[in-house]
């Protein structure tokens, strides 16, 4: 039965869901308070990779936090404050850095990315989208021992998993990357990751969807929700007062402000993450990750995207030009012959991604409200997970059964 339902929040997983809503026949509208332009689904890394099975909140994480503190510079930062939500989720999160969870997640983590794969490929092929996307694996470059027998570790894990990974000396890594200097002593190299340019793929399906009939309101906020017998009615904008049958939160590192609106609770931080793209000919063909700082480096469609850190301040699109620097010295150590230009640097872009305490989105129906499926709080996997969920997000509201369990997404589980 075709329903009418309004996805709140326009990033990569509101388009994902409003795709396939309207492939199962829904009248589907997009309310986003941007212009559908910009934010984390813009400025990420483009990575599509099964490899990153490890959750943030992994062990040793929150000691290595403590320390990096203390540096204005450090790949992940959590600023201290007396706020209720933020000591709850940093409560929850504490709890989950222990090596049983990394074992419960690993398998979770690998079937919703590899899932999104294919479904990315598929929207390209089926849809005749003129976006970038290339299976050219990703390499984990290593400067230290230490940094890389972790990554081996990491790499066995994946392995048994049933990944296609192997570990690389640096005559590896020069030979799918000869015209690169690389200050590397080795690394992992997995061929099963791929890579894309965001903004490509996001034009593309919004317009390919406004095609299709989904209707779109950019530059509109929601402020409040209309309610009866267990059921969201109408949401209330700075623009309309609009009605509706299902209602998806999709909003990103907003979502926890709009469920206290419902008299809802989710545990949900906003996690800054930067990026310097660099239209030199750096000749690098094959997506890295600079271990030991944390930075992701991406060969895109006519330029080269350079991305990293995790900052959980709060919801502000301040660029800290001290972090941005960060990845520009990064860059250097491991490239010797590469270096963003002061224009690029100043170029910076910032964008808020939605983190949960255990490193897993939350996807699912509320409790509360019938009519209401969450799916927010994918933090750094949103492009590797985003159409793995909207796929879901269709299937839950045309009462479907789900592609793989959902259970460990369910927006209400315990930390």
């Amino acid at each position: 039965m075709s329903k009418k339902v309004i996805v709140i929040g326009g990033g990569i997983i509101g388009l994902c869901s409003a795709y396939f809503l309207q492939k199962e026949g829904h009248e589907v509208t997009v309310i986003d308070k941007s212009g559908l332009d910009s934010g984390a689904s813009y400025v990420n890394a483009g990575y599509l990779s099964p490899s990153h099975i490890i959750p943030l909140s992994a062990p040793g994480v929150v000691k290595k936090g403590l320390k990096w503190m203390l540096s204005p510079s450090s790949p992940f930062y959590v600023k201290p404050r007396m706020d209720l939500e933020f000591l709850k989720w940093a409560w929850a999160f504490n709890a989950s850095c222990n090596s049983k969870h990394v074992e419960r997640t690993a398998p979770v983590i690998r079937d919703i990315t590899i899932l999104s794969q294919r479904l990315f490929e598929d929207i390209i092929k089926s849809e005749k989208l003129n976006a970038h996307y290339k299976k050219k694996g990703l390499i984990m470059l290593c400067q230290t021992q230490k940094m890389l027998e972790e990554e081996i570790k990491i790499l066995k894990l994946a392995q048994s998993l049933g990944l296609e990974a192997q570990e690389y000396s640096i005559r590896d890594i020069e030979s799918i990357e000869p015209n690169v200097k690389i200050n590397s002593i080795g690394g992992t190299y997995y061929k099963c990751d791929h890579h894309s340019t965001p903004h490509e793929f996001m034009t593309q399906l919004k317009t390919h969807l406004k095609d299709v009939g989904v209707t779109f309101r950019s530059n509109d906020e929601v402020v409040d929700f209309k309610f009866s017998d267990r059921k969201i009615t109408n949401i209330i904008t700075t623009k309309f007062n609009v009605a509706a049958d299902e209602f998806v939160l999709a909003s990103g590192s907003w979502t926890a402000k709009l469920v206290k609106k419902m008299g809802l609770k989710l545990l949900l931080q906003a996690g800054k993450g930067y990026r310097i793209d660099s239209k030199q000919k750096t000749k690098i063909t094959v997506p890295a990750i600079l271990a030991e700082a944390k930075v992701a480096v991406t060969p895109m469609n006519g330029f080269t995207r350079f991305a990293g850190t995790m900052e959980i301040a709060g919801i502000n699109h301040n660029i800290n030009k001290v972090r941005v620097e960060a990845i520009s010295r990064a860059v250097k150590q491991y490239y010797p012959n590469i270096e963003p230009t002061e224009q690029e640097k100043s170029n910076a872009r910032c964008g808020l991604r939605p983190v949960s305490p255990d490193g897993l989105p939350y996807i699912g129906k509320s409790s509360k409200f019938c009519n209401l499926t969450i799916a927010a709080g994918h933090a750094m996997m949103g492009w590797s997970m985003g159409t793995a969920t909207g796929l879901f997000v269709a299937e839950i509201i045309s009462d479907k059964k789900p592609s793989l369990d959902l259970k460990p997404f369910h927006p209400e589980r315990q930390f």
